[in-house]
């Protein structure tokens, strides 16, 4: 398995999901800021040019929530996804479509207002309000979203609420904090972050 992967983008997800799992795998790292994403090479396997892709013999994927689910289900036995048909599963599903539909929108938002525009024009921290209330409830008595089962879930909801405390904005969210510091102190999680 190769995955196409560039530090502090969205790849560290499957990335993260990959050390958790313990499996063996090529990190191909692509440096942005040289367009290595953008070659024809690459372009055959991302057809967008962007990070992440995943090659698994003549599998190729993209879309880091897509990946994720895929190595949680092609390796069953190391628990990162319920099992098909249960409650659980359902919840699990719920929590990844979260976390890019729901989620990942108001952090992206905030993060471009931040770089993008003046302070007077910046909005998107309201909007995230709401959906930090959503996540802290959900996680309220619980280490992880499925309850004490870490899931590929806790990858993607985990990865966007770190993007959200380095911009600041989980500040006075002491349950979201910690448990971003719960995931971040994971080996796994460690092993992802090292570029």
């Amino acid at each position: 398995m190769k995955l196409y992967h560039s530090a502090q983008s969205r790849s560290v997800r499957p990335r993260w999901l990959l050390e958790e799992l313990g499996v063996p795998f090529e990190l191909v790292r692509l440096d942005l800021g040289k367009q290595e994403h953008k070659t024809p090479a690459y372009m055959k396997i991302h057809p967008h040019g962007a990070v992440p892709a995943l090659v698994d013999d003549d599998l190729k994927m993209i879309e880091s929530a897509a990946i994720c689910m895929y190595l949680a289900d092609k390796y069953p036995d190391k628990g990162l996804a319920p099992k098909v048909g249960t409650p659980a599963r359902a919840a699990y599903y719920q929590w990844m479509v979260y976390s890019m539909a729901t989620l990942e929108p108001p952090i992206l938002q905030i993060f471009m207002n931040t770089v993008m525009l003046p302070e007077e024009q910046r909005s998107a921290k309201k909007s995230f309000a709401t959906i930090a209330d959503v996540l802290e409830q959900a996680l309220a008595g619980k280490s992880y979203l499925l309850g004490e089962q870490f899931s590929a879930a806790d990858v993607m909801i985990g990865s966007t609420l770190g993007w959200a405390q380095f911009m600041g904005v989980l500040e006075g969210r002491p349950t979201l904090q910690a448990y971003v510091a719960r995931l971040s102190e994971r080996p796994a999680f460690q092993r992802a972050q090292v570029d």
